[in-house]
Order: structure tokens, then sequence, then C-alpha cells
């Protein structure tokens, strides 16, 4: 009971201060738990619009805090979920859960390419999806797991997941698994926070991480700044923007390797995304 009550209120959490795009002040974290705390006592299903409803209307007091205080408190928070459960961010966050999390199942992938043009929600539904992985990997009895982020492009731009992955990444040993992002090209770093910024220094740090690094054909004007940013020889980087489709650099420690790979016609059928370039216009 104590660990669903604590992953509740993280969750929570960090879905307000995804939807307020800033942390929550102290006064604000208690307003927040006593509605959370509200929602499940009243509700054999909580869910967030039981909580937008006990912070504008709280039903208990909590130590330093009285009901009116509380309600003065939490109304920025109240007013930011409920652009999450009846504004502009409303239909995936209203209602309970329609599909249930497995996680015996020996693969889950969570499809973000209906959502577009919303930078919050991405962040708040992987925000989701993140802690029902993270509950999973620290079980210790989960196995050995494979964490992939595809696209990781758009996930980089938000420092709360920015954080969630620097922590599997450092901890991958402890949990079992590996991980593996995916990026267009280094550039795509350039948007992540201000020069110097704790967020760049993430990004940047999730690089220097990973032990293993394949690089595909590069422009020429980017493969000299990839080269600089994974710290490739002059020779490495010269072979980049001749590289073949297909072929690539694998670079493992010091060590570095032309790799062409091959797939079956199975497996082309699966990952090939340029069916929609191909056939009758």
């Amino acid at each position: 009971i104590a660990v669903t009550r604590q992953r509740r209120r993280s969750l929570v959490g960090a879905l307000t201060e995804s939807a307020l795009g800033r942390e929550l002040a102290a006064v604000e974290h208690s307003a927040l738990d006593a509605a959370l705390e509200t929602a499940v006592r009243e509700n054999s299903v909580p869910i967030l619009p039981h909580v937008v409803q006990a912070l504008f209307d709280p039903r208990s007091a909590v130590p330093g805090s009285s009901l009116e205080q509380l309600a003065r408190d939490g109304r920025e928070v109240g007013h930011a979920l409920t652009r999450v459960v009846s504004g502009d961010l409303a239909g995936l966050f209203d209602g309970p859960s329609t599909v249930r999390f497995d996680p015996s199942l020996p693969m889950i992938s969570l499809d973000l390419s209906r959502i577009s043009g919303s930078d919050s929600l991405i962040s708040m539904v992987m925000t989701c999806a993140s802690s029902w992985m993270e509950a999973a990997l620290t079980d210790p009895n989960a196995g050995q797991r494979w964490v992939i982020y595809d696209e990781a492009w758009r996930l980089l731009a938000q420092p709360a997941l920015l954080a969630r992955m620097q922590s599997q990444w450092k901890l991958s040993r402890a949990l079992g698994i590996a991980n593996m992002m995916v990026i267009h090209r280094l550039s795509d770093l350039d948007a992540v926070g201000d020069a110097g910024s704790e967020a760049r220094g993430l990004a940047l740090g999730l690089l220097a991480d990973c032990s293993t690094k394949i690089i595909y054909a590069q422009e020429s004007g980017e493969a000299t700044k990839t080269g600089t940013s994974l710290g490739l020889s002059t020779t490495e980087v010269a072979q980049l923007p001749d590289l073949e489709r297909g072929e690539g650099l694998w670079r493992l420690g010091e060590r570095a390797f032309v790799v062409r790979h091959i797939l079956t016609p199975t497996e082309l059928a699966c990952f090939d995304t340029n069916q929609r370039m191909i056939g009758d216009v």
C-alpha cells in the first residue's frame, strides 16, 4: 500500500509539473497530496478529475494548512490540471485507463505517432509510461530488458524525461537493462536547453554514458560536429559521408568498425519506413 501511495504521489506530481512547466512549491505539494488522498479515499477508481475537484474544494485540513489555505495554495495547480482534464490537452488523462500494463509480456511498445504538435502532451504521456516502466524494471524478478527510445529527439527536449533517462543509464546494471537511444543527428541536441544549461548537460551526458555508438552516413558538415561530440578520429570522421545505405560505423569503446547491416525480407517488411513513398501517386 505504501509503495502504491508513493508511486501515485510521484506520478501526479510529475504530471502537474509538466502541466505547470515548473517545479512545485512546497505548499503546492501539500495541497496536491491532500487532494490526492481525498480522491483515493472517496473513489474506488480515483482519476485525475477527482484530484482537480479536491484541489478546488478541499475536504480535510492537514497539519500546517487549513481548508482555506489548501484551496489557495492549490489554486494554480488545479487550473493547470484543469487544462489537462477538460481543456486543450483533454482526452488522455480524464478517465480510467483503457489499457492494462502487463510487465510479463515479452515486448511492450508505446506508439506516440498520433500525438503531434504538443510537447506538453508528449511529456505527460511519457511521464506516465516511465512510471509504469520503472515499476516493472525495479522488480527484482523482472529479468533482463532492452529499453529503446526511438525518435529520442522528441523526448530530449523534456528535462524531466531526460532526468529519468539518465537514471536508467546510470542504474542499468542494477536494473538488468540495456538502453538504446535513436536520434537523427547529434545537432538535434542543440535544441535541448540553452548552451551550458543543465538540460544540455544531461543530454550530452547520455552520449558519454553510451559504451557503444552506431553512426550512419552523415553530411560533410554534420560529420565534423559528430566527430567532435563523440571523440572520433579524423579517419573515422572522413568515412562518415561515404557510408552507403545499410552501412554504419560502430564505435565500441576506443575501437571502431564499419559494419554492413543486412535485413531479411521479413525484417524489411517490419521496419521499412519508406512504404508511403513507394507506389502510384
